[in-house]
């Protein structure tokens, strides 16, 4: 039988049998009839660099949602900044909270829109420069974030009710999904040593769907995500089956950054493109809408002292 004589011939013996068969179709199949073939050392090898093209402007969306979804809210603004400003921006997607800081430390990412734990920590680790705030489509220029449980949870009608339950937070570094609603138990008397389990999401991008779904299906008690993160998935779950426990304070709203050592003159053409955007231009409109705001306003590094000071309240270290 084949499978007997197999045996007998042993792996070594195929695997250079295979071998050599490849070489003789790839020759055949690679060398007309009168070209001679060349040698290819397999030995020597080329590393490929992915690093930052030398004359782009990277553009990233810190990747609190699926990749999918912070391509389809920015495209529309990357091209109009790439127009606007006659700048080859691109748009990069980091996949992680830790990695887009790394990025920006590397200076691979130039522009970053971040939340503001997040712009902080560049701000205080990297010099990154704060030029631009987004405005919320429901007019805010704060945001916040939100406590959630399932809605037929007999268990959980009110904080206090927190208390030894297994809570999932979307990211250490996330402001809206694990900073904000952490100042806020503890305003209310709860500590991270009194709940039963605090998680984070895992894996990469896509954090805030994944606390949803962890409550939603039961794995965790509550979970922690921004305002408006339920509008997200509203395709995924019955919306009806997730209540909203509490909203933590408004704090400030996302945040346009750009690296160390970028250009100033780029950098004003970059902030002056983003605060160009008019909502009563149809054009600008339907740019605006797709990223989700009403419109990009001035900002500088001050406005984000409210975010330092709950930091230090909470113990949290900026360096890392």
């Amino acid at each position: 039988m084949i499978e007997i004589a197999l045996r007998k011939i042993g792996s070594k013996e195929i695997a250079a049998g295979v071998i050599a068969l490849l070489l003789v179709v790839l020759g055949l199949g690679g060398c007309g009839p009168d070209e001679e073939a060349t040698w290819v050392d397999m030995e020597k090898r080329v590393e490929i660099s992915y690093g930052k093209s030398e004359h782009a402007i990277t553009y990233a969306y810190l990747p609190q949602y699926a990749h999918r979804v912070s391509y389809q809210r920015h495209r529309l603004l990357v091209e109009y900044l790439r127009k606007k400003t006659g700048l080859p921006v691109r748009q990069i997607f980091p996949n992680t909270f830790d990695e887009h800081v790394k990025m920006v430390g590397q200076g691979q990412i130039d522009i970053s829109f971040s939340n503001p734990f997040i712009y902080v920590k560049l701000a205080r680790q990297f010099g990154a420069q704060a030029i631009a705030r987004s405005v919320e489509k429901n007019g805010q220029k704060d945001f916040r974030g939100r406590i959630i449980c399932r809605a037929d949870n007999r268990h959980i009608r009110s904080i206090e009710d927190c208390r030894g339950k297994r809570w999932i937070a979307v990211d250490p570094s996330s402001a809206g999904g694990y900073l904000y609603p952490l100042g806020f138990f503890v305003d209310h008397g709860l500590g991270p040593n009194d709940f039963a389990e605090i998680a984070f999401a895992p894996g990469s991008a896509g954090k805030q769907e994944k606390v949803v779904l962890a409550v939603f299906f039961g794995r965790y008690d509550i979970g922690s995500i921004r305002e408006g993160t339920l509008d997200v998935v509203a395709d995924k779950i019955d919306r009806r089956l997730i209540r909203v426990l509490a909203d933590t304070p408004w704090y400030p709203g996302w945040v346009y950054a750009v690296r160390r050592g970028l250009p100033p003159k780029t950098v004003a053409r970059i902030r002056q493109a983003l605060i160009d955007l008019d909502p009563d231009r149809p054009e600008d409109r339907r740019i605006l809408e797709a990223a989700n705001f009403q419109r990009i306003i001035p900002s500088d590094d001050s406005e984000f002292d409210a975010v330092r000071r709950l930091a230090t309240r909470l113990k949290m270290d900026l360096n890392h």
